[in-house]
């Protein structure tokens, strides 16, 4: 069948265990120069890595550039120029070579092909390709006719491409124009009827209309979904955490305890501040916990909870100090510390789990404008992963401060960050990996990264040569951690982001529940 290769004889795999999908997707991207496929990719691309699914992008007007070094003009796109149109055909069937290696040899799932691809023949090539090495083919077409947007996404996007460094801003203009209607006349939309075996969604002007043929399997549906929720309308999302509690005072995690008179003080600021912004139509999110709770109070606006949004449930430990979790439980603690992503506290949460239960916060995220999320360091970390395209590994050591606002606004391929202290003393809460993870170590190393207390007392005093408690040390390990079955996405070297569930009907089939 065209566009859904048969996966009867998928191909060799290095490691079959990780794979989330019964055989790997190609992606193809379809439209005109200035369309927005290549920012469709990009995003598309962050997200399914974010979720666990391992993605990478083939951006075909890459292979070209390395192909030529210097850019000339439009005319190297004229269907007249021979030898342009082999040089392009050479760098498609070279990314194409790529996409095989990395979805059969390199454990990916998806490959994104982003390219213009606006003719049949090409696209019947890569169906081919497809069916030849067991892929999947989803195409993702974006059409746009108003010249406003067009224009928008020459002027913000393409004068900035290499192939314009020398080029004054009028002169790449109208160059790129002329390269647009090189590809005009040879333009085949995909179409409903010709093109009904097909798998694909056809967005059309910037998110106005959609058109959705053939959707075979989950992660089709997730890609359509989340495609459906994106916008490009300008917008600032603002994150921070709650003012400083109590319990983080006193060096202990989780709980709902509420905030400290510095607390109290950075909820005043914090009103100061978006009053300051002037934005009339801001959204306000929390969690449904105490610190988050009496945080927004201060700022005097309505507010949404969302369950979701709670700190990660630290089971057995909650409300432990680390040096508590290091004298009781002095396993568990080396093997959060061995891979604090994929670790899940007994009776709790693992920051894998966190990232499963905040995807509907994404989407809601992807489609709103302007909004500000009080939030708490795990969940804070998750969603700043998402938007700043972080790996599992770099995840849980994301900086989250107290009393700092996070200043987030999406630009063309990316986001960018703006980071504001509101000049309000608090504790700091991070706690980098320490070097020694090994579960025989002592206790001095195991604590050598616990962030100093600001409490009377002080810290209680390390011992160096202390031998753990047999009913620590000795112990039989915990069933909920060091027996349960790996992640399946813990064998295929450095691992994105992993959820290994089929998607709730909040994620995969509707706008999620608030």
């Amino acid at each position: 069948m065209r566009g859904c290769s048969s996966c009867t004889k998928p191909p060799q795999r290095q490691d079959m265990s990780v794979c989330m999908t019964n055989c790997p997707t190609l992606i193809v991207t379809v439209g005109l120069p200035a369309r927005g496929k290549t920012y469709i990719s990009k995003k598309l691309t962050r997200y399914l890595n974010w979720i666990g699914v391992p993605t990478r992008e083939f951006n075909v007007g890459q292979y070209r550039r390395e192909f030529v070094k210097i850019y000339k003009s439009f005319e190297f796109f004229s269907p007249d120029n021979e030898e342009g149109l082999k040089i392009r055909r050479q760098c498609a069937s070279a990314a194409l070579n790529d996409v095989r290696q990395y979805l059969t040899e390199d454990a990916g799932q998806v490959a994104v092909f982003d390219a213009t691809n606006t003719t049949r023949e090409r696209r019947e090539t890569i169906i081919q390709f497809a069916e030849q090495n067991g892929f999947k083919v989803f195409f993702v077409e974006s059409v746009c006719e108003d010249p406003d947007v067009i224009q928008e996404n020459i002027v913000q996007v393409k004068l900035g491409s290499p192939d314009y460094t020398n080029c004054n801003t009028e002169e790449a203009a109208e160059d790129f124009m002329k390269r647009i209607k090189c590809y005009e006349n040879s333009y085949e939309p995909l179409d409903e009827v010709l093109d009904r075996d097909l798998s694909f969604i056809k967005i059309m002007d910037v998110g106005q209309r959609y058109l959705v043929n053939r959707v075979l399997d989950h992660i089709q549906s997730r890609i359509v979904y989340y495609l459906m929720n994106i916008h490009i309308t300008p917008r600032s999302i603002y994150l921070c955490r709650h003012g400083e509690s109590e319990l983080n005072v006193n060096g202990q995690i989780g709980g709902d305890s509420g905030l400290t008179a510095g607390g109290k003080e950075f909820a005043k600021k914090l009103s100061q501040f978006i009053q300051a912004q002037g934005i009339s139509d801001l959204k306000v999110w929390t969690s449904q916990m105490k610190r988050t709770i009496q945080t927004a109070e201060a700022l005097c606006v309505p507010y949404e909870q969302w369950k979701v949004l709670n700190e990660i449930d630290a089971g057995v430990c909650e409300e432990m100090m680390y040096e508590e979790i290091q004298d009781h439980y002095p396993l568990e603690f080396a093997l959060r510390d061995q891979d604090k992503y994929r670790y899940r506290y007994p009776k709790g949460e693992s920051y894998e789990d966190l990232v499963q239960r905040l995807e509907p916060v994404i989407m809601e995220l992807e489609r709103q404008e302007n909004v500000l999320v009080v939030c708490h360091q795990a969940v804070m970390r998750c969603l700043l992963a998402y938007f700043l395209d972080k790996t599992a590994e770099e995840l849980p050591y994301l900086k989250c401060p107290l009393h700092t606002v996070l200043k987030l606004t999406p630009v063309a391929y990316g986001c960018k960050v703006e980071s504001i202290s509101l000049n309000v003393d608090a504790v700091n809460t991070h706690r980098e990996r320490p070097e020694n993870v090994n579960v025989h170590r002592t206790t001095r190393d195991a604590l050598q990264t616990v962030p100093p207390r600001q409490t009377a007392a002080g810290p209680p005093p390390l011992s160096a040569d202390r031998t753990p408690s047999p009913l620590t040390a000795d112990r039989p390990p915990s069933p909920l951690t060091a027996d349960r079955p790996p992640s399946p996405l813990t064998a295929a070297g450095p691992p994105r982001l992993s959820a290994d569930r089929t998607p709730s009907p909040q994620t995969a089939a509707g706008p999620p529940r608030l």
